[in-house]
């Protein structure tokens, strides 16, 4: 599960850095379809980074990669 959630990164990759952002991936469970990534950059304290993870990276991973059931930034947890 990993390598595909890894190849989905790549293919958002590109969108993300295109407005200054990137995407690391810290965590694939695969007992639970959590997959922990942190958004970086430009992305990070922008009001609409959490739109862009749960509209955007976690539609993509689960639309791509069968068991994902969320995407969380790892960065607003431990804000939170």
């Amino acid at each position: 599960m990993r390598e595909q959630v890894e190849a989905a990164i790549e293919v958002i990759r590109p969108a993300i850095q295109a407005d200054g952002g990137d995407i690391v991936l810290h965590a694939v469970c695969e007992d639970t379809g959590r997959v922990e990534v942190e958004l970086t950059g430009a992305c990070v304290g922008c009001p609409a980074s959490t739109v862009t993870l749960k509209a955007g990276i976690e539609r993509i991973m689960r639309d791509r990669v069968d068991g994902v059931t969320e995407v969380v930034n790892i960065a607003e947890e431990v804000l939170a």
